[in-house]
């Protein structure tokens, strides 16, 4: 089955990456020639999707200077506002009114290679008639990441940011999901939890809770989340070494 279209949450503020992103969002620093979120971009159009929504905050006026309305990438780019940063979750909830069916997310400000990652998770998601399918990957922090309970493919519950001693397994979410339409609902009926927001592991929890076809696909190749300045020029050092070789 086709998805057609995508998500991309980019209404963060950056604060680690202090003062780059005084001036820039986070999500048009550069990982080699392009900006990491048209690496997202990139990959979303590489696995059909035609349609993406982009998430943004008021005033960040950045992103839609640079990716335009998405026609050199061969998409139609629409940009949502997320009006308070309260989480993830929030963050997908504020796409809802321009999502009609199956949906990719994947955060603007993470860098994967190869690009194909996103085409396989949809194929996954299709094929096993998942209501959620979560990409993973092992994780040497679990502190940074929303670690999953595995069952098989299925997962049987997500803990946000967990310490060592609490982390159900070592495998994490990357910033990379399929949806259907029904994790709205979930969002809807989300509570604040980490730190007062409104967290996407939360309403994956819910739809656990609930029933609903929740799976898990670890994704092979590289993941940096480009939140630190060291992630920054980890992920600068791999592409290029990368373009050297090819």
């Amino acid at each position: 089955m086709l998805v057609r279209q995508g998500l991309i949450p980019a209404a963060g503020s950056g604060t680690r990456l202090g003062p780059f992103t005084n001036a820039i969002p986070k999500e048009l620093l550069p990982v080699g020639e392009k900006a990491v979120i048209e690496h997202v971009v990139e990959a979303m159009a590489g696995a059909g999707i035609e349609e993406i929504a982009i998430v943004v905050s008021p005033h960040k006026h950045g992103l839609s200077d640079y990716l335009g309305s998405g026609k050199r990438f061969g998409v139609n780019c629409t940009y949502v506002v997320q009006d308070e940063r309260l989480g993830l979750a929030n963050a997908v909830a504020a796409g809802e009114h321009v999502i009609d069916g199956t949906f990719a997310v994947v955060l603007g400000d993470n860098f994967f290679a190869p690009t194909t990652f996103l085409a396989d998770l949809i194929a996954f998601h299709t094929s096993r008639h998942a209501d959620a399918t979560v990409g993973v990957a092992e994780v040497a922090d679990v502190t940074r990441h929303g670690i999953i309970r595995p069952d098989g493919d299925r997962i049987l519950g997500m803990v946000e940011k967990p310490s060592p001693e609490e982390a159900p397994s070592r495998l994490g979410a990357i910033g990379a999901y399929v949806f259907e339409k029904n994790i709205f609902d979930a969002i809807r009926k989300t509570e604040p939890g980490y730190k007062g927001e409104y967290q996407l592991t939360d309403s994956i929890g819910r739809e656990i809770e609930e029933g609903k076809r929740v799976l898990y696909r670890q994704i092979n190749g590289i993941h940096i989340d480009v939140g630190t300045p060291h992630d920054l020029m980890r992920a600068n050092e791999w592409y290029l070494k990368k373009m050297k070789e090819e």
